[in-house]
């Protein structure tokens, strides 16, 4: 699954354009590479994401293509805050 698809569907960021800036702005890292919006995810890959003065570490847990609101968070597993 790509990056940016990735980000929206487990709500990590709201929306895919936003995700696709992040990633082209340099913000995301997956597995300490910044990586483009297109990049395919495996489980296991540790992705950072920077919002302005924080910053966000998770596992990839699970690549599903539809999920419920309720399971989204069931997708990654937060290594720290």
């Amino acid at each position: 699954m790509r990056l940016d698809k990735y980000l929206k569907n487990s709500r990590i960021i709201k929306r895919r354009t936003v995700a696709k800036e992040a990633c082209e702005q340099g913000r995301v890292e997956v597995n300490g590479k910044v990586a483009k919006p297109g990049l395919e995810l495996k489980l296991g890959d540790e992705i950072t994401v920077t919002f302005g003065s924080s910053v966000l570490e998770v596992r990839v847990m699970s690549l599903a293509e539809n999920v419920r609101k309720d399971d989204a968070q069931d997708m990654y597993e937060v290594i720290s805050k």
